[in-house]
């Protein structure tokens, strides 16, 4: 039974990566709605907050069905990230993850994300100072190390967890990697297998089949898996591994109809949440997977991301409805 904190989150949970321009509350929402057991804002700069920058605190925004929910802060400045941590205790989160692994370039020249990797002293620093000013969880996500030289995530994981962090989700992946090669896991397991730790060790990188899933509990023993870009478009993959862990069968793929009832719904909150302009031009994103494998829908998914009103998004979504309608109950993979 895997917990962060107080928070019980059952036998091998899966959460939601903490992706930019991606995690935000309506996709969130949909992935709750669709099995996912946490949910994490999209990382959120601790400069931007306390110099109150709109982008950066329109993203503490969260709804109530969303919980559990993390809000994801980066940052490499002590101060700055402790005046951030009064911020976001305004918003009332579950969760405060730290995010040690965005491996971009112009978070990393700040010495932030998977920048602070070349200072290990100053990460184990910062995240005791952030654990000492708020009763709410700290968890960490965090890479592998800098590069195939300087992995040392063994004994990282094992001091963050001394200065008091309740969990930590690790990439696979070095940052010099950055998302090329295969995730390994056998470097996380060596982390969760090191006999003083008792945190849940999360894994991320590279699940995206259910078997995978089962692979990382079964045969390297981690406590839940992080989805990340699996899970772009593709909701139900929460369910499908679910399914798959409990059953060892893979359950049909949904049908049009209920394809398009996810895609028209995630529609509508980004249009309450974001307004019209953006609501069209940031749900585009999705839809290629919404529909992804459907024969014959590249004409539909060409007006999907060319749309530039609300009322052509609906319009185009009832023709899909409508033109598939004789296929609604079939498996389409």
């Amino acid at each position: 039974m895997a917990s962060i904190g107080e928070i019980e989150l059952g036998d091998f949970p899966l959460l939601l990566a903490p992706m930019e321009d991606v995690s935000d509350p309506p996709f969130r929402s949909i992935c709750k709605e669709n099995g996912a057991d946490v949910v994490y804002t999209e990382f959120i700069s601790s400069e931007g907050l306390i110099r109150d920058a709109a982008k950066s605190i329109k993203k503490l925004d969260i709804y109530e069905k969303e919980r559990p929910v993390g809000i994801q802060i980066f940052g490499s400045d002590i101060n700055s990230m402790i005046k951030s941590v009064e911020i976001i205790e305004a918003t009332k989160p579950d969760i405060i993850d730290i995010n040690y692994g965005c491996p971009v370039k112009k978070v990393v020249c700040k010495g932030a994300g998977a920048g602070i990797l070349k200072d290990i002293p100053l990460m184990v620093k910062l995240t005791e100072e952030m654990v000492k000013r708020t009763l709410i969880p700290i968890t960490v996500k965090t890479r592998l190390g800098w590069d195939e030289n300087s992995i040392k995530i063994v004994e990282v994981a094992e001091r963050l967890q001394d200065v008091g962090i309740k969990s930590i989700a690790i990439h696979g992946r070095t940052r010099a990697q950055m998302y090329k090669g295969k995730a390994n896991w056998s470097l996380i397991a060596d982390v969760k297998n090191n006999h003083r730790m008792f945190i849940p060790i999360f894994g991320n990188g590279d699940i995206n089949t259910p078997e995978k899933a089962k692979l990382i509990r079964d045969k390297y023993g981690l406590d839940g898996a992080m989805i990340g870009r699996a899970s772009i478009g593709n909701p139900w993959f929460f369910n499908q591994v679910k399914e798959f862990l409990k059953k060892d069968i893979i359950i049909k793929e949904p049908s049009i109809d209920q394809r398009v009832k996810v895609a028209r719904k995630h529609f509508e909150m980004s249009l309450d949440w974001k307004g019209e302009t953006l609501g069209v031009l940031e749900t585009r994103k999705h839809y290629n997977n919404y529909f992804k494998g459907i024969p014959d829908f590249k004409k539909y998914r060409i007006r999907l991301v060319t749309a530039n009103s609300s009322t052509e998004v609906f319009n185009i979504l009832d023709e899909i409805e409508y033109a598939f309608n004789g296929e609604k109950s079939l498996s389409l993979f």
